[in-house]
């Protein structure tokens, strides 16, 4: 039986020493694996580009659905792993969830795989 990851809060942006500033401690590599372990899945990638590249910055669970071909319990479930790890935040309206990535914490991610990433 696989080991089962430990539960660590995700819901701040990554906030760690940059991986090729020297060797990570266990809790760090862990909190950037789990992190990259939620968007590994092509799904979750076309969701977030859905979500990025939105001229608003937000989308509703059945725009997302429709765009990427999937249902929307499917599309709910991948939304709330991107959730889980920080990624994504989303709002109750009415009958619809809209959400949105969170760019402080795809920055803060680049930034510790490589901080000389974006600039």
């Amino acid at each position: 039986m696989p080991k089962a990851l430990p539960v660590i809060d995700m819901s701040a942006p990554l906030c760690c020493p940059p991986v090729a500033a020297g060797p990570v401690d266990q809790n760090s590599a862990l909190e950037v694996a789990l992190r990259l372990k939620a968007i590994a899945d092509p799904a979750r990638v076309q969701l977030l580009s859905l979500l990025l590249t939105s001229p608003d910055g937000q989308k509703n669970s059945g725009d997302l659905a429709m765009a990427v071909g999937l249902s929307e319990s499917t599309v709910s479930h991948h939304l709330g792993q991107l959730r889980k790890a920080g990624l994504v935040e989303s709002e109750r309206r009415g009958m619809n969830t809209f959400h949105r990535a969170r760019r402080d914490a795809l920055a803060a991610l680049c930034t510790v795989l490589d901080p000389n990433c974006c600039r």
